[in-house]
């Protein structure tokens, strides 16, 4: 009887873990930050879910941002970099990383067409060298607080 007993026992403790094992997996990564501000028809693509940007849509890592022609949308992250996107705008967040007790910090965004207005926020002003905005032709590095970028449509 003591067999089966410990066998039950860890049996239970194995679903529990298998449980608690999927309810991680389900877990929706965090939002590294916000739509503040919205002006005409922009949207927020993240793992293929694509959602009309309003006051509070979350920005993930991964995220897809896009503006419309005569739109603009303004982004605060959780360091209170704040980026905001002209009409015509396509750009990602590649990586981004807030954790400054461990000394963890990076900022990462590709600006693929468009035009961006950057403010720095702590990253930025703990250690500038973690941040890098790519776009087609070269990547921007900050080492100031605040600088705006133009890419032009390749077509």
């Amino acid at each position: 009887m003591n067999r089966l007993h410990t066998a039950l026992r860890g049996a239970a403790a194995l679903g529990l873990a298998i449980a608690a094992i999927g309810v991680y997996a389900q877990t929706p990564p965090a939002a590294v930050g916000y739509v503040k501000t919205v002006t005409g028809e922009a949207w927020v693509t993240t793992a293929g879910q694509r959602v009309r940007a309003e006051p509070g849509t979350a920005v993930l890592m991964g995220s897809q941002l896009k503006t419309l022609s005569q739109a603009s949308l303004g982004v605060t992250f959780q360091d209170n970099t704040v980026m905001s996107f002209g009409p015509d705008t396509v750009a990602t967040v590649d990586e981004y990383l807030y954790a400054p007790a461990q000394g963890q910090l990076q900022l990462g965004a590709s600006l693929l067409k468009g035009t961006l207005n950057y403010v720095s926020g702590v990253i930025a002003k703990l250690k500038p060298e973690a941040v890098q905005v790519k776009t087609p032709t070269g990547i921007i590095g900050v080492r100031g607080t605040q600088f705006v970028a133009k890419v032009e449509d390749s077509q």
